[in-house]
């Protein structure tokens, strides 16, 4: 079964960039950053529960290759068909491997560093309205899914989503827009929780009171599963490791 078939068995679609959640306008960096959040889903190591899991993780690093590949991508851009004899699909090759030259580890100031810019950047706009659309307006959902986001910075984000439809960018989403107090009261009754279990990790963890936010924030990523801070700022921000060799050639 080739790749493009296998895709469509596993992922319900035969359209590489469909199963990056991307379109085929799609920058390098994008591919790159997509196909990392993706992958977390489906790594062997993470998803213990998909009988899947491995066979999804390997098709997705052929996908990468596929579309990282300036003339492969080409090829399937402009014919919809890809070289199952290509280097870059070599069956020998060790896909976890080469995942993790791909994606090294972020240190903790990265990513103190990366809230400091993010927070109010034009970056941080985009992702939040990019959420609204994706979730319709429910903030829970959006809430728990905002790089960088405490209890305190929910009526920020609140500002640019109403910002957003006033100006017509999005739609008002009823979600949003009459959200019961009920509903804001036991999202805010969850952040406090949160917060307190963040203020034990400090605690164990030895760090000030200025590294708090750096706590909340690996807090958040703990209940955002593999949609987390860490995962999104390793792909956003993961410096570029030793490109991968390509395979021997299959045979013919």
């Amino acid at each position: 079964m080739g790749l493009l078939e296998r895709c469509l068995e596993l992922f319900n679609t035969s359209n590489l960039y469909e199963v990056l959640g991307i379109n085929k306008e799609a920058s390098e960096a994008d591919i790159r950053k997509n196909y990392y959040k993706v992958s977390l889903k489906v790594h062997p190591d993470r998803a213990p529960d998909d009988p899947q899991a491995t066979e999804k993780f390997q098709v997705l690093g052929k996908l990468y290759a596929v579309l990282s590949d300036k003339e492969q991508r080409a090829v399937y851009d402009e014919q919809g068909l890809v070289d199952e004899e290509s280097d870059v699909l070599s069956q020998d090759r060790c896909w976890e491997e080469y995942w993790r030259l791909l994606f090294p580890k972020i240190t903790v100031q990265d990513i103190l560093e990366f809230e400091k810019k993010y927070k109010g950047s034009d970056e941080e706009r985009e992702d939040v309205i990019r959420l609204y659309v994706q979730h319709e307006g429910d903030m829970d959902a959006i809430t728990a899914s905002a790089l960088c986001s405490s209890q305190e910075d929910e009526p920020r984000l609140c500002r640019i989503i109403q910002a957003a439809i006033k100006s017509g960018e999005v739609e008002a989403f009823r979600a949003f827009t009459k959200e019961s107090r009920a509903k804001k009261r036991a999202r805010r009754k969850r952040r406090q929780t949160s917060r307190e279990e963040a203020e034990e990790m400090q605690k164990e963890m030895g760090l000030g009171e200025d590294e708090e936010s750096l706590v909340m924030m690996l807090k958040q990523s703990r209940e955002r599963n593999f949609n987390s801070l860490l995962s999104d700022l390793e792909a956003k921000y993961s410096q570029k490791g030793t490109k991968p060799q390509k395979g021997k050639r299959a045979k013919k």
